[in-house]
Formats: structure tokens, C-alpha cells, sequence
């Protein structure tokens, strides 16, 4: 597959950051659009799911032609790991041609990162980071989150196990990361609202073992579960919670909505709920034309976040083709994405003060003989 783009490559030494929301391009007629997030490591699969829809965005454009200067693409990997993020996000900085960045995918990630790319005035637009402290009193200057928060999602969750599945008690568990944290946090909130028993546990990613934590469900007598991370740990984790005979519900996020974990979990993913801000974009028929040219040039489907990811791409290319050939700079392309509304195929993307997404629909996906089922909006299947 010839790559859609020109790929920027640049030296990833740091540098001392100041404001450099006035810098545009030399030449003013050539850009870079980048995207930072896990493109290697453990849960490498959710950035390439991304990734590949920013890259869609770029080459149709490019194809089209009516841009009236050039976009190129530059990759920036943090592997999903915060300790990692400034520095992935200081080789956008430093690219003087990067104009905005899609990102951070991980709310880790975003924290660090967030700090750094709004002092250089260059726009972080996530479609995937979801806790909801990220935006709370606009502490991250450039920060636009494209995407539903935690609030939702977990609301959601505690909604179907409380008025769909009847749930007595659930078992709660979160990776100890700032995104398995963010959920768990709202999900107990909801579940103690809605009068259900919750027992909570944190185990941290990368545990040798996840044995004794299966057991522990097991013998706690929980008829649900709700797992607050990531797909390369639910997998192990779920094959242990099968081999300890667990026979409940079990639930997870958008961190575990990818087809890795059914692959990693095999037998022992069947039956799980996975939930997601995003929609089955081969399914909904607002998406079906962009899953069929992603599927033809990827030679796969679209996953987690592929759709809103080349979405908000397309939000960012209609915002610096409206500024003008030569008129594109950081801050300008800031504050015209942080007032504007632009109608995806996904949603319609808005941000309030704070850099806030407007909507709250959550999707409902369930594995099913082995493949990632689409069920629908989690509050109308629930009754509510």
C-alpha cells in the first residue's frame, strides 16, 4: 500500500518551549496535520485504528485539491504511556508546519502532553480522551475534545446493568490508569445511585497474574463486572475470570473496543459488553461510504475511533481552508476550531468554553461467535 501522505521525519530532541501560537509554515503554502498515540507497544491497535482515519482525511483531500496549499502528515507515537507523551508531543512542537495535532489518544498521554502543546499555542483536537477532568476549568489552553467524556460512559454503563440486566452487585475494577480511574469513578457513582452493591478493586496494568483478582470476583459473588482499562489487560484478565468459572456479565470501555482483545481472549472475550462514544462506522449508514474506502485501502475495517478521528481531520482541514492560503498560524487555527461547528459523519462537533464535546450518546457493542457485535445507544437499549 503506497502511503497516503508525505510523512514528516524530524529529530525528536526537546527543546525549550515557549509560545509559538504566531508560527506558520515557511512559505505559507505547505502544512502538516499530526497525530500522536500509541503506534507501537501494547495497545498499539487503537492508534493504528486512528491513525489510519486521520491519513484517509489527508490523501482525500489531497486528491480533491481545492485546499489551496499542501497538508502533509506527520506521526507522533507515545505508546500510550504519559511518561513518553512530552516528548512525542515536542516533535509536533517543533515542526513549525504542524498546525494542529489530532490527539492525544489516551487521556494519560493528554495530561502530560496537554501542558506543553498548549504553551506552544498548537491545537491537541482528541476524538478518544475521555476523562472527564481534561477539560474541567479550560486548564489545558489548546485542548478540544471531540468525543463524549467518562460521565457518559459510565452513567451508561450502570444504566444497563441497573434497568436492563437487573444487577445486584458489581464487581468493579480499574487498571490504575488516568483513564481506568476516570471511568470506574463515574461508573461506582452510578451503580450506588441506582441501589446496586458495588465491591471495587484497582489492579495496575501489566500484572503478572491476574489469578488471584478472578477468584476474588468469583468468591465476592458479583453477578456483573465492570473493567475499567484497556484491551491488553482484559484479555488475560478474562481468561482467568472464565478458567475461575465466572458466569456474570462482564462490561469494559472504549480502551478494550478493539478486535486485539478478541484475538488476545479468544473464547473467554464471547458474551462481553464493550461500550464506546463512537459508532459502528460499517454499520450506520451515515459512515458506510468512508468504512467501504477505508476498508479498500487499508485492507481492513474501521475500528475504535477510526471515523471520528478522520472526522475531526476533515474539521480541521474546513477550518485552515477557511482561514486562507498563507493565513493559517496556530492561534488563528485555534481559536477558528474552537468557535466553529462542523457537521461529520459521525456527529455534529461543537466545543463549549472549556474545550468540552457537547453530546453524551454511547454505543453498546457485544461480542458475539467471535466478532464485535453493534447492539445500539446503551440508554435506549436499557429503557431509558
Amino acid at each position: 500500500m503506497a502511503a497516503p501522505v508525505a510523512v514528516g521525519a524530524l529529530a525528536l530532541g526537546l527543546t525549550a518551549c515557549g509560545d509559538d501560537g504566531g508560527d506558520s509554515a515557511s512559505g505559507g503554502d505547505s502544512y502538516k496535520i499530526a497525530f500522536q498515540g500509541p503506534l507501537s507497544g501494547d495497545n498499539v491497535a487503537l492508534g493504528q485504528n486512528m491513525e489510519r482515519g486521520v491519513k484517509l482525511a489527508l490523501k482525500e483531500a489531497e486528491a480533491k485539491g481545492d485546499l489551496g496549499f499542501k497538508v502533509e502528515y506527520l506521526a507522533v507515537d507515545d505508546q500510550g504511556d504519559p511518561a513518553k507523551a512530552t516528548a512525542a508531543a515536542q516533535k509536533a512542537i517543533d515542526d513549525k508546519s504542524v498546525m494542529a495535532l489530532v490527539g492525544p489518544a489516551f487521556s494519560g498521554p493528554t495530561n502530560s502532553a496537554a501542558p506543553l502543546l498548549g504553551r506552544a499555542g498548537l491545537t491537541a483536537i482528541s476524538p478518544s480522551a475521555t476523562n472527564p477532568t481534561l477539560t474541567e476549568g479550560h486548564k489545558y489552553a489548546t485542548f478540544l475534545r471531540g468525543v463524549p467524556n467518562d460521565n457518559a460512559q459510565g452513567a451508561g454503563m450502570a444504566t444497563y446493568y441497573a434497568k436492563k440486566l437487573k444487577a445486584k452487585k458489581v464487581y468493579l475494577l480499574d487498571d490504575k490508569t488516568d483513564y481506568g480511574v476516570g471511568l470506574a469513578t463515574v461508573a461506582e457513582q452510578g451503580l450506588k445511585d441506582a441501589g446496586i452493591e458495588v465491591v471495587k478493586k484497582s489492579v495496575p496494568q501489566k500484572t503478572p497474574d491476574y489469578s488471584a483478582t478472578a477468584k476474588d470476583v468469583v468468591n465476592s459473588k458479583a453477578d456483573a463486572l465492570i473493567y475499567a482499562g484497556y484491551y491488553q489487560d482484559l484479555a488475560p484478565f478474562s481468561k482467568k475470570l472464565k478458567e475461575a468459572g465466572y458466569t456474570g456479565a462482564g462490561i469494559s470501555g472504549d480502551g478494550s473496543n478493539d478486535m486485539k482483545f478478541v484475538e488476545l481472549a479468544g473464547d473467554a472475550a464471547e458474551n462481553w459488553y464493550l461500550t464506546c462514544p463512537c459508532t459502528d462506522a460499517s454499520v450506520e449508514q451515515a459512515t458506510k461510504d468512508f468504512a467501504a474506502n477505508y476498508q479498500k485501502e487499508y485492507n481492513v475495517a474501521p475500528g475504535t475511533y477510526s471515523a471520528e478521528a478522520y472526522d475531526l481531520t476533515n474539521m480541521v482541514l474546513e477550518q485552515m481552508k477557511g482561514l486562507g492560503k498563507g493565513k493559517v498560524d496556530r492561534k488563528a487555527l485555534y481559536t477558528a476550531l474552537s468557535k466553529a461547528t462542523y457537521k461529520g459523519l459521525t456527529k455534529e462537533f461543537s466545543f463549549d468554553e472549556n474545550g468540552e464535546f457537547g453530546g453524551t450518546d454511547i454505543y453498546l457493542y457485544q461480542v458475539k461467535a467471535g466478532k464485535i457485535a453493534y447492539q445500539g445507544n446503551i440508554n435506549e437499549l436499557a429503557g431509558s
